[in-house]
């Protein structure tokens, strides 16, 4: 599955036509239960990096979202544990059932969670909330998910996905270009308050690109002509 979501994504991220992403879980039950814990390689026998590399395809895919060029929001339609949180703060934007259960419970396993995953979740909720989660590894329910970060809405499971599809249909009416050019720079400010000079000459060619598009040109004339705007992402 791990495969199969990574090669999706990545003719997802080159379809032009794509201008967001909504990931849910199958069913009404689970968003993600999280990683297969009895699969972990924590047997002493063998090479410890040949049996972690196991692992790589975990980190890829959750690389393939983090990066995923266009705005994606996380459908929360069920429990989200383990690897199933950090896929869901991978996505922009979370979206969450009101009876929905969220929670990281590595120190219940005796593991130290990959570094990647905890830069992640300090970037995205904060590293107060990331410690009581990571620390506890408690099961939360109800508001305290919003409260700590874990989601931006609570919905009512009736509503969840009209709400959701509503949302993902107003930022893929705006313009492709700026959609991608924003993430891009928003995702290369968190790795790095301060922009090195390549990374500065790359922001500023997203905006140069954007503001002498044909879409720039359309968003202007719709906002004086008080219609909505038809871009093409040109």
């Amino acid at each position: 599955m791990l495969d199969l979501l990574q090669s999706t994504l990545k003719e997802l991220a080159h379809d032009s036509a794509v201008r967001a992403l909504i990931l849910r879980g199958s069913g009404e039950k689970a968003f993600c239960a999280g990683f297969d814990i009895g699969s972990l390689p924590t047997s002493a026998k063998g090479n410890p990096n040949e049996r972690l590399k196991a692992l790589d395809s975990v980190e890829l895919l959750l690389q393939s979202l983090a990066g995923f060029p266009m705005p994606v929001i996380a459908m929360l339609n069920g429990f989200a544990f383990g690897l199933g949180c950090e896929l869901a703060i991978c996505c922009d934007l979370r979206i969450g059932a009101e009876d929905i259960r969220m929670g990281m419970p590595p120190a219940k396993l005796g593991l130290v969670y990959p570094w990647t995953g905890l830069q992640r979740f300090i970037q995205a909720i904060g590293l107060q909330s990331a410690k009581e989660i990571f620390f506890t590894g408690r099961t939360y329910k109800g508001e305290r998910i919003k409260e700590l970060g874990l989601v931006d809405y609570f919905v009512s499971r009736g509503e969840l996905e009209e709400f959701t599809n509503n949302m993902a249909a107003e930022i893929a009416a705006n313009a492709p270009l700026a959609l991608k050019g924003i993430k891009k720079v928003m995702d290369m400010l968190l790795q790095s308050s301060q922009l090195d000079e390549a990374q500065k000459a790359e922001a500023e060619s997203l905006f140069k690109e954007a503001i002498f598009s044909e879409d720039a040109q359309e968003g202007q004339a719709a906002f004086l002509e008080k219609r909505k705007p038809r871009f093409k992402g040109k």
